[in-house]
This record gives C-alpha cells, structure tokens and sequence, in this order.
C-alpha cells in the first residue's frame, strides 16, 4: 500500500497545474509577441485584414520611429542616391532622412522621470516606514490612514490645482516638477508597503546590533536594510511601473524639454494616418526597462517566501 500525503500533489495535481500555468503564460504573452512582430511589419501588413502572422521583416518601423522624413521631387531623389540602408527604405515612398526624430529624447525623459521617482520614493519610503515601525509615534494610525487616503482618490482628480500650483512655480514641463509629483503620488504605497516588510524583521535582530556597539542608524543600514531587500524591491517595481506608465500628468504637465515616452508615442504619424509598425517598435523599446529592472530584481522577490523567518 503506497503512502500518500494531504500536502504533497501528486504526479497528475502537478501535471494539471503545470499545464495551466503554460497556457496562462502564452495567453499573457501573445499581445506582447504581436506588438513585437509588428514593429517589423510593413504599414501594408500591419493593418491587413485577416490578420497576416506571415509576413517579409522590414525594419521600417525602427526607421520611421528614429528618423523624421521629408518627401522630394524625382529630380532631387536622382541627383541625391541613396547613403545607407535607411535611406533605400524611406526612397521607396519618395521621401529622404531629414534628420532623428524625438523619440530618444522622450525615451530620456522617461528614464530620468521614472527611475528619479522611484529612487526618491524608495528613500524616503523606507525612512517613514522604519520610524512607523520601530518608534511610538503619537497618532500613528491617524497619520498612516492620513498617507492611505492620498491614494483614495484618482491622482487626475487634483490635476487643475496641481497644474495652476506647477504654472506658479515654474515646474511646468520640467523633470524635477515630474519628479517630485510621481513621488508624492507614490510615497503612500511605499510606506505601506514597506512598513508590512519592516513590522516582519525580528527587533531581536536590531537589539542584538546595538548591544555589540551599533548606533540605531548602523543597525538600520547594516541589519534592517539587507532584511528588507525583498520588500524594497517589490515596492520599487510597483512604483516604477506608475511613473513609467503615467499618461495624464505627462500630458497636462509637458509640452517639449520633459515630455516622456507615453504621450510621445501616439503622435507618430505615417504616410495616410498613425504608423502603426512605428508605435509598436516605440512600445517594444518602450517595455524594455522595466522588464530588464524587473529580471535584475528577481533573486530579491523570491527570497519573498522564506521572509521574515526567525533564526533561533
């Protein structure tokens, strides 16, 4: 008679959910795999109907993104032949490389914005949340539900005053006004994420530190900090993912020197209409980082199930 265990699957329970785990994973990623085949479409194919799957790869996508273009008479595109490889794919449409477009600099902007924001939410995060947990603060809950109710109300239903308040202090369509506005949008979720994480770290562990000689802030840079890894870097995914993707602000807030990708991309505009291969190569660029920051942070998120765990 074969044992059998109440919390250990067996064969068919792990084959089910494994294969449920792969449809679910093909069925999220399909729409990711078409934006990136698109961008190698040609605009002819991109909005084909039926749908084409097959279909001759043409960086024209990349190229329009990258490049702004100007079309010319016969006579000039004769005289003038060609340079290189972009050239010959813009000629077909009787048009030269008139020089980069501004997608780099919006892709910039991006960078900037979103990883300053979660920088400056994460530091000042984990500052509040620590205090919260370790320290009695008088009206702690009051305060905490005070930074919880930030986060009640849509952030575009405050955009006039903040837009009239930016116009006054010249911060409008500048990378420090974005930022400081993606972190106080953002600051709530950090100390309420963070504060669960640090409420987990045994005291035993600090109180150990400060008897060996550690002030309180060695103890909270050498002990709560590696201990708070996991939670750190959840909450930074989380926060970099709203400034990544933020659309209304960007809009309503920039114009030019700090417009970022997401109002950029849907103004690129093809030959008869939107560029559709043009804005799927800018969407693919577009989720590059916080794919690239998600990958580099992984080994953190999965220390996930075993936080919190008490050494004895």
């Amino acid at each position: 008679m074969s044992s059998y265990s109440i919390t250990e699957p067996s064969d068919r329970q792990k084959w089910i959910a494994g294969t449920l785990v792969v449809v679910y994973a093909l069925i999220t990623m399909m729409p990711l795999v078409w934006i990136f085949l698109t961008g190698f479409k040609s605009p002819a194919d991109a909005i084909s109907y039926p749908p084409k799957v097959l279909f001759d790869p043409t960086l024209e996508g990349y190229v329009n993104l990258f490049t702004t273009r100007t079309r010319q008479t016969q006579e000039f595109l004769a005289a003038n032949p060609p340079q290189t490889w972009a050239d010959e794919i813009v000629r077909q449409y009787d048009m030269v490389i008139a020089g980069p477009s501004k997608f780099g600099e919006r892709f910039l902007n991006s960078v900037i914005i979103g990883f300053g924001s979660t920088f400056l939410s994460i530091f000042l995060g984990t500052l509040a949340a620590y205090a919260f947990s370790r320290f009695k603060i008088p009206l702690a809950d009051d305060l905490l539900f005070f930074i919880l109710s930030t986060r009640m109300m849509p952030p575009i239903a405050v955009a006039i005053p903040i837009f009239l308040m930016y116009r006054n202090l010249g911060l409008s369509d500048t990378h420090l006004g974005m930022i400081l506005l993606y972190t106080a949008v953002n600051i709530s979720l950090a100390v309420w994420l963070l504060k669960g994480f640090i409420d987990e770290i045994p005291r035993e562990y600090e109180e150990a530190a400060l008897i060996d000689g550690y002030t309180r802030f060695q103890a909270f840079v050498k002990v709560v900090l590696p201990q708070a890894a996991t939670g750190i870097a959840s909450t930074a995914i989380f926060c970099l993912i709203f400034a990544w993707n933020e659309y209304a602000f960007a809009v309503l807030l920039t114009s030019g020197t700090a417009q970022t990708a997401p109002p950029f991309i849907p103004t690129i505009i093809g030959v008869g209409g939107l560029d559709w291969p043009a804005i799927a190569a800018a969407a693919t660029i577009f989720l590059l980082p916080v794919m690239i920051f998600t990958i580099l942070l992984r080994k953190h998120l999965l220390r996930g199930i075993t936080f919190g765990a008490v050494r004895k």
